[in-house]
């Protein structure tokens, strides 16, 4: 990997430890010389610790809900634990419990919810929930601007769930949530699933809203197949569009990926 798209995935991951941490970006200036995989065990370590912090009190909340209604249950999360509390036990009622209380929260809350909780303790959850609610949430998450928490669940969960919540996204907030998954190649993956058209609006929405640098590390991550068709996809843009994508790629020392066609595409 390049010196400057490690430096991109280093600061996506420092934004997404900000995130969990509740500080701000700059806070962690400081770990700009530090490997991404780092960063991105020292957040899941940290998640971990706030996750497992009361264990034993949450857990006997969650032992005692059984008591009472669902219906209660909801009206008790909304008005009175509140979206942190919420996504803390979440993964400690039974399933079927859960999803029963889920389905009488109003998506603006369950918003609220998944940027709080940890998808790799809920993710079992989310194929339970019919996919109008889901592209409801979705819809509420890409209005926040919320790539992050998109990106996080997207890696967790299976592909047909992942496709459905992504269908509802425009292409460039597509595009910001497949960078901002916690596994790259999980990110490779999904958007070897996209339809061909699909990927083709992607490159065109890279462009249009200058995010040529999240799409080439995508591209720099895909197989042959896939990344040369990217590169057809870029060669089919306008000559202004072409000649913008090979100076990003220079920027980012991955001329080489639209080699040998990128004399072709910059004229």
């Amino acid at each position: 990997m390049t010196e400057a798209l490690e430096a991109l995935e280093v600061q996506a991951e420092i934004d997404k430890l900000a995130r969990v941490l509740g500080e701000p970006g700059e806070r962690f200036g400081f770990l700009e010389s530090v490997p991404a995989r780092d960063i991105r065990r020292l957040r899941e370590r940290a998640t971990d610790a706030l996750f497992d912090a009361d264990l034993a009190a949450l857990r006997r909340m969650a032992l005692a809900s059984r008591l009472l209604p669902p219906s209660l249950l909801a009206g008790l999360a909304e008005r009175v634990f509140g979206p942190l509390l919420s996504a803390r036990m979440a993964g400690l009622v039974d399933a079927s419990r859960a999803l029963d209380i889920a389905a009488r929260l109003s998506p603006t809350f369950l918003a609220d919810v998944a940027a709080e909780t940890d998808p790799r303790r809920i993710g079992h959850l989310v194929t339970g929930v019919p996919r109008a609610t889901i592209s409801v949430v979705v819809g509420e998450l890409h209005r926040r601007q919320d790539w992050i928490t998109l990106g996080r669940f997207v890696t967790h969960v299976p592909n047909d769930t992942a496709l459905a919540g992504l269908s509802v996204l425009d292409d460039a907030a597509l595009l910001r949530v497949m960078f901002l998954l916690d596994d790259t190649d999980r990110a490779v993956e999904v958007l070897g699933l996209l339809p061909t058209r699909r990927r083709e609006r992607i490159v065109r929405a890279a462009d249009e809203h200058d995010l040529w640098p999240p799409l080439f590390a995508l591209a720099y991550r895909a197989d042959a197949r896939l990344r040369d068709e990217l590169v057809h996809a870029i060669g089919a843009l306008d000559q202004q569009a072409r000649a913008r994508a090979v100076r990003q790629a220079r920027e980012l020392g991955v001329a080489a990926l639209l080699e040998p066609s990128s004399g072709e595409l910059a004229g």
